[in-house]
């Protein structure tokens, strides 16, 4: 509904004005936000976005008795952040799959990146000497199957490290970024099957990750100076 201001200073559309939600939504938003009030809670959030886990597990990574990790639980599974299951004696728990669960996911990362720059990382040697396991390790798993295309995002969910640090830690050791690095990687994989084998350049294509052989072509002439053709009839 549209209200008659007292004041009008022109800052506030009428259209503006027609969308703002009612204060029953922000409550309901606040509601969720105090689910998140305690770090601990966020955390036990955090790891369970990305494992299924019992509360034993949960209490040895987060540091906590067993008791206060299950009364962290039942709060973020009243609230409908956390779905559990019973496999004999034993209760596993994960994050319920569902939009606000996955907003709150990416907000709490987000939040991670800013409390911790990415320059943090050098000041540990163990800590960084981790970080380049770890680097290296994402990176044997994407060499594996050169079709998949992995986002920054997927790797650092799967290798549980913070997608600043993957990004920063990956151009020290290779030298480049991670979509630089792949690029060439594909293209030198690409080369050796243009002179070792009678596949087509479209098949080729698809083996080494790309969608299309237009956009296969581009980048192959931008990594060598010429088109795939031209590279398998000179070698």
């Amino acid at each position: 509904m549209i209200k008659k201001l007292p004041h009008d200073h022109g800052n506030l559309s009428l259209h503006l004005q027609a969308e703002i939600p009612s204060g029953d939504t922000f409550g309901n938003v606040a509601e969720i936000l105090k689910l998140m009030s305690d770090g601990k809670r966020i955390q036990i959030f955090w790891i369970l976005c990305h494992c299924e886990e019992c509360v034993i597990n949960i209490s040895a990574l987060v540091e906590m008795s067993s008791p206060a990790v299950s009364h962290h639980l039942k709060i973020l599974k009243t609230g409908g952040l956390v779905i559990s299951r019973r496999e004999g004696k034993e209760v596993y728990y994960t994050v319920a799959k569902t939009p606000r669960s996955e907003i709150l996911h990416r907000m709490i990362e987000n939040m991670i990146e800013v409390e911790c720059p990415s320059d943090e990382v050098f000041e540990d040697s163990l800590l960084y000497d981790s970080a380049v396991q770890t680097v290296n390790d994402a990176r044997d798993f994407m060499v594996c199957d050169l079709k998949r295309r992995y986002t920054i995002e997927e790797l650092s969910k799967k290798f549980h490290i913070n997608q600043t640090t993957f990004k920063t830690v990956f151009k020290t050791v290779f030298g480049q970024s991670v979509a630089a690095y792949m690029k060439i990687l594909r293209i030198k994989k690409a080369m050796e099957y243009l002179v070792q084998t009678d596949k087509t350049i479209a098949e080729i294509a698809f083996e080494v990750g790309y969608e299309s052989q237009s956009k296969f072509t581009q980048a192959f002439k931008s990594v060598t100076g010429m088109l795939p053709k031209e590279y398998r009839k000179n070698r």
